[in-house]
């Protein structure tokens, strides 16, 4: 039995001891009632652990914080949308430090960091980044509006926050904001997460359980089968609370993360439908995850979610074309309950057919893939691919 309760909070980042956030337009984001940069502060400075894309082509704020070296500390993260700074060589990163050098001369900050989502391919407008300098409220707690600023083609802030009660009495928090919608891969999604805590944890945890937790949210979610240059999930302790415990923390982190995946594949762009890909029975875990994987980023199974099209035959060949090990006579296929391929029912009667358009319907469901081989699995998640999801990326710079 857990001897830790874990508490949701509204309110976001502003539940954390000893951090600050706010977000002001400086006109990159032509709504002037929506941020487009953002700063989350500690008082103190903060253990990070962080984990970026595996896109070869890392953005300069990746770069820029790779070049402070392992098991630094910092009290600054500096976010702005509209503009990626990737694909900008070596400029890129001194844009950073001169930007980070304005800021010193408004506030002490220590080893302050940065990252950036948009367009790839242009240089950040330093003067209209640095002028949010003289408009941040550096002692606010807004969250709400860092999450919204951070925003690209969301539609809609990602937010969560947690008290950790221990059976002591004593507490500490974990909370996140987050963005993500499109250009969504199960190789770390295109996404922003800054994740903080005041809990006592050790940085060994930090960077164990970040990684853990990215594996079993973040690189299961799949909207579009694209990896960015700027994928980045940072967790920041203060350590301000003094309390620590390791399986509660653990829990939180996890869970947190998930629901945080969650929301980005709800707000997969022009997505209606959230579904679980539960692949089991296979040769090994590591084929397991090829097909699950695969089936998340199919274009002709996103399709047919979209179409409400029960068509068994798309998820079986995905898995045969994923290359693992698997037989027609062993495989069977559910949607949620409903059983709609095996060795004896080959074929969709209109009972059936009728069950499986009702599950389809719905907005959100787990297609169960059996391979009946031997013992490995692994659910991957993902979402259908709508007509809307082609207008907005035709017209992302526009």
């Amino acid at each position: 039995m857990s001897n830790f309760t874990i508490i949701p909070l509204e309110g976001g980042l502003a539940n954390v001891e000893g951090f600050y956030c706010d977000a002001v337009n400086v006109g990159m984001r032509p709504n002037s009632d929506q941020g487009d940069v953002a700063f989350i502060r500690s008082k103190d400075p903060c253990d990070i652990a962080a984990v970026f894309t595996t896109n070869r082509f890392q953005a300069a704020p990746i770069q820029h914080f790779q070049r402070y070296g392992e098991d630094f500390q910092t009290d600054f993260v500096l976010i702005n949308a509209k503009n990626a700074n990737a694909m900008t060589g070596e400029k890129g990163i001194e844009d950073i430090d001169t930007i980070m050098s304005t800021l010193s001369h408004k506030l002490t900050v220590t080893n302050p960091v940065m990252s950036s989502t948009g367009v790839i391919g242009y240089r950040l407008p330093i003067d209209k980044i640095t002028s949010a300098f003289d408009n941040f409220d550096f002692n606010a707690k807004n969250s709400h509006k860092a999450a919204r600023a951070i925003m690209t083609t969301d539609s809609f802030e990602k937010e969560l926050a947690y008290r950790i009660k221990l059976e002591d009495g004593s507490h500490f928090h974990l909370a996140a904001i987050c963005k993500g919608a499109g250009m969504i891969n199960p190789a770390m999604a295109t996404m922003l997460c800054f994740i903080i805590t005041d809990a006592n944890i050790p940085k060994a945890d930090m960077d164990a359980l970040l990684h853990e937790g990215t594996e079993h949210s973040f690189n299961r979610i799949s909207v579009d089968g694209d990896t960015s240059t700027n994928d980045t999930v940072m967790l920041l302790a203060n350590k301000e609370s003094g309390i620590y415990h390791k399986e509660a923390f653990a829990k939180a982190l996890k869970d947190m993360m998930f629901d945080l995946a969650m929301m980005i594949l709800k707000d997969g762009e022009g997505a209606n439908k959230l579904v679980a890909f539960e692949v089991k029975g296979a040769k090994s875990d590591k084929e397991a995850k090829i097909a699950a994987t695969a089936l998340s980023n199919s274009l002709l199974v996103k399709t047919a979610l979209f179409g409400e099209d029960p068509n068994w035959g798309r998820i079986a060949s995905t898995i045969g074309a994923s290359g693992v090990t698997c037989n027609d006579k062993t495989l069977t296929i559910h949607y949620d309950d409903l059983l709609i391929y095996s060795d004896t029912f080959r074929e969709l009667d209109k009972e059936r057919e009728d069950q499986a358009y009702k599950i389809m319907k719905q907005e959100q469901f787990t297609v169960t893939c059996d391979l009946g081989i031997g013992e490995g699995s692994y659910t991957a998640y993902g979402c259908d691919l709508s007509y809307e999801y082609v207008k907005i990326n035709a017209e992302y710079r526009t």
